[in-house]
């Protein structure tokens, strides 16, 4: 087995001037930090490894190289997570000789922790490593979706090399890729090219513009629900709120709704890596953009740590869990079959994809109410047109 030790250099943080917190309050009293003194062994204990990457080469704000320093030291004045939860923070990973050194061996750290059943979550560093997480489910020929909440499709048209605005076209380009379908949540339609929302909306993609999304923040948690990979751009957020970005708006998230999404995340039991990319120090005003990264990597712990697994049994029709709804609507030859859980009041709708059984996929509560006044909810159209494919 990969000895982990070899690719992570241990965490080093000078105390705070102030403590805000008694000590066993503290973020660090319920997780296990590699330090000098303490090397990474019996791994197999934890539930989901922070694995900092400083890395900002392939990107034109290379001060994100010190992201994930800046963002520890905020992390580690909060509160502690609620909960049992296992986290061990694994440390910063060594900056390979060239950035594709450092994509091969963040791709063999993802294949490592996923073999041992524990969840990766990445704090870069720059976006353009979100090759290694398509490498490292391509490696285990996974179809699987991919979930950006970022200002912009990181998408260009005309030829160029790979960075943190254009993996996505490494992504599509590769033929050995497993990259099936793509979320956005929170794009600005002012910051992209048309012809590349075009391209992706061609290819079924679900692409949701901030205005959209803030409207009804709540009707995201589905997207997160059903996505194997979710990587969030600081970027999305707004200039005023997180200053330290290459690529700032005026517009964008604000603080809460950021940190909303990434508990959203968080819940979701098919996620299998989670990211936060491109905060840079460098640009930062008094550690602004370090602290509400440090919050945004703090709910999503939240929310991993309530995480309830629902959906390997939602075919169970005999466990009493779940309620079946059966939805008649004109336009189509069968119901509108919709599954509700007791336990935490979550919605799917069931498709059938032939022998391989039906095919679940998260919906909201209003989803079902729009069915009951004999309208089609846009995500079985999404699901309907993607089994087609």
């Amino acid at each position: 087995m990969t000895d982990l030790n070899d690719y992570f250099d241990p965490v080093s943080i000078e105390s705070p001037e102030f403590e805000y917190l008694a000590l066993q309050a503290g973020f660090p009293h319920n997780i296990v930090t590699h330090t000098e003194n303490m090397p990474l062994r019996d791994l197999g204990r934890f539930k989901i490894a922070l694995i900092g990457v400083p890395e900002g080469r392939n990107s034109p704000g290379t001060g994100s190289l010190k992201g994930p320093d800046s963002i520890r030291r905020e992390l580690y004045k909060l509160a502690r997570v609620p909960g049992k939860l296992k986290i061990i923070d694994m440390g910063n990973m060594k900056q390979g000789t060239t950035f594709n050194d450092t994509v091969a061996g963040l791709t063999d750290i993802i294949n490592s922790l996923k073999e041992q059943n524990i969840f990766p979550a990445i704090i870069g560093g720059s976006s353009a490593l979100t090759v290694s997480i398509d490498r490292a489910l391509s490696g285990q020929q996974m179809k699987y979706t991919l979930l950006a909440v970022d200002s912009r499709i990181d998408f260009i048209s005309e030829k160029r090399g790979h960075d943190s605005f254009n993996y996505l076209s490494t992504l599509i380009h590769n033929n050995k890729s497993t990259f099936d379908h793509y979320i956005n949540i929170g794009y600005q339609s002012y910051l992209n090219d048309q012809q590349v929302v075009n391209r992706f909306l061609k290819r079924k993609s679900e692409l949701l513009r901030i205005g959209d999304v803030r409207k009804a923040i709540f009707l995201t948690e589905p997207l997160f629900r059903d996505s194997d990979v979710a990587v969030f751009d600081i970027s999305a957020v707004r200039q005023s709120e997180a200053p330290g970005s290459v690529s700032p708006s005026p517009n964008g998230f604000y603080g809460e709704e950021i940190c909303l999404l990434a508990r959203y995340a968080g819940i979701s039991d098919n996620l299998k890596v989670f990211g936060l990319f491109d905060v840079n120090p460098d640009l930062d005003v008094r550690n602004q953009t370090a602290s509400l990264a440090a919050q945004i990597i703090w709910f999503f712990l939240d929310g991993f740590s309530q995480k309830q697994y629902e959906t390997p049994f939602l075919s169970n029709t005999g466990s009493g869990r779940f309620i079946r709804y059966h939805v008649r609507i004109t336009d189509l030859n069968d119901d509108l079959i919709f599954v509700k859980s007791n336990l935490t009041e979550r919605w799917w709708m069931e498709l059938k994809s032939g022998d391989a059984g039906p095919l679940y996929i998260a919906c909201s509560h209003d989803d079902y109410l729009k069915a009951n006044r004999n309208e089609v909810p846009e995500r079985w159209v999404t699901g309907a047109e993607r089994l087609k494919a």
